[in-house]
């Protein structure tokens, strides 16, 4: 059994810090400096939850129990179906939430809030706990007690169990700094696809919508892609390009969107 090297384990560190940091931080500024309401960090991270990880993982169940063989071996299939799965119901999640919730103060400061909700749970559940996972287990490899731990398993599943934890020493330590890196491209990309559906709902623009279940579904598609066929490191720098230059388009309309006094208003009473 390896060690775990210290450049990976200072990589898991940063990008733990980023997972629960990140989002800690942007609802602060978000509260602090834009007046918005907490509440619609709650509406997004609850909604990411029911969207996301338990209706969109129930027809991932079904999908791969019919077509499995066939995904399997079609990679395009399977960035196709996976793009689209993740951007009808997150986005379609975002839109009935934000619909029910409107009277809440629904405006582009709350849309921020949402943004930070979804993206930051999403952070939290799938680099933050795994990360806490890693790091202990790291720390019992190096000082000498997972071994030991593992003799009270089985054969084949003690097999399974060094199968998966070899890649705390295997893996190169920048791919432990590229989870921090992808988390806030994904956080930046939830938050500019929350305005994109908060003006659905505030102006009934339906196409708006459709918009950001495509721009979800192309981002998810490019990385399932490309995924098999590049780099982790030129991968992620082509998905901070695409998002870079989304930001920099809804940040223009979000600036330039006149401000709502009544919404300013219950944003400085709202909690």
């Amino acid at each position: 059994m390896g060690t775990v090297p210290v450049a990976s384990l200072v990589g898991m560190c940063v990008s733990l810090v980023i997972a629960f940091g990140l989002p800690i931080g942007l609802m602060i500024y978000g509260r602090v400096k834009l007046k918005a309401n907490w509440i619609w960090v709650v509406i997004g991270a609850v909604t990411f939850v029911i969207f996301a990880l338990v209706l969109e993982q129930i027809l991932h169940i079904v999908m791969l129990r019919r077509l499995g063989n066939i995904f399997a071996g079609n990679v395009l299939l399977r960035a196709v179906y996976g793009g689209l799965a993740a951007g009808i119901f997150e986005e379609v999640g975002r839109f009935v939430s934000m619909n029910l919730f409107k009277k809440h103060s629904l405006g582009k400061q709350n849309a921020f809030m949402y943004g930070v909700g979804h993206g930051g749970i999403e952070a939290i559940i799938l680099v933050g706990i795994t990360y806490i996972s890693n790091l202990l287990t790291s720390f019992m490899i190096n000082v000498g007690t997972f071994e030991a731990s593992l003799s009270l398993l089985d054969e084949k599943m003690k097999e399974e169990t060094l199968k998966q934890v070899s890649l705390l020493w295997t893996l190169h330590p920048s791919l432990f700094f590229m989870a921090g890196v992808e988390r806030v491209i994904a956080i930046a990309l939830h938050i500019c696809l929350s305005y994109i559906v908060y003006k659905a709902v505030t102006e009934h623009k339906i196409y708006l919508l459709l918009v950001a279940i495509a721009i979800h579904a192309g981002i998810d598609f490019i990385t399932v892609l490309l995924g098999a066929q590049i780099s982790v490191f030129m991968l992620e720098i082509i998905l901070l390009l695409i998002v870079a230059i989304i930001s920099i388009i809804v940040y223009k309309k979000y600036k330039g969107e006149e401000n709502n006094k009544g919404e300013q208003d219950y944003g400085r009473k709202s909690l």
